[in-house]
């Protein structure tokens, strides 16, 4: 069984963020979605697991992040090309989300992002390896 990774992301309206993603083209696993928490599936191997503020608290004794005043994570998914990237983002414009930065395009990587509704930052990248700058020794 490979590693699975599941982030947990604190959410103030759980169905206006199921609204959001799910506008973004991802579904919810039922199993582990309830009033309280929806599992988000990204892949095979990654979740997201977006729990109400007060379910969240129960997980840590240390305060919550307000993620629209302070970066406590910031999200990175790879994309399969630069027009992937560019998508997702308008996606999330539509949707509700903000987009804070201008595309950077460094030769090799190309990266976007946005904001959800909660404030957590979304990055998204696509890698072209050929262009990717030979090691030097």
């Amino acid at each position: 069984m490979n590693q699975q990774i599941y982030i947990n992301l604190p959410v103030r309206d759980l169905p206006r963020s199921k609204a959001f993603f799910g506008a973004l083209g991802y579904s919810f696993n039922p199993q582990f979605t309830d009033e309280k928490a929806a599992c988000m599936v990204i892949s095979e191997d990654i979740y997201v697991m977006l729990l109400t503020e007060p379910f969240c608290q129960t997980f840590t004794n240390k305060p919550l992040a307000d993620a629209r005043k302070t970066t406590e994570v910031l999200i990175c998914l790879s994309c399969k090309s630069r027009d992937e990237v560019d998508t997702q983002v308008k996606k999330a414009w539509a949707a509700g989300g903000t987009v804070p930065r201008t595309a950077v395009d460094h030769g090799f990587m190309y990266q976007h992002g946005f904001e959800d509704p909660d404030g957590h930052v979304w990055e998204l990248a696509y890698m072209d390896m050929a262009a990717f700058p030979a090691a030097t020794a």
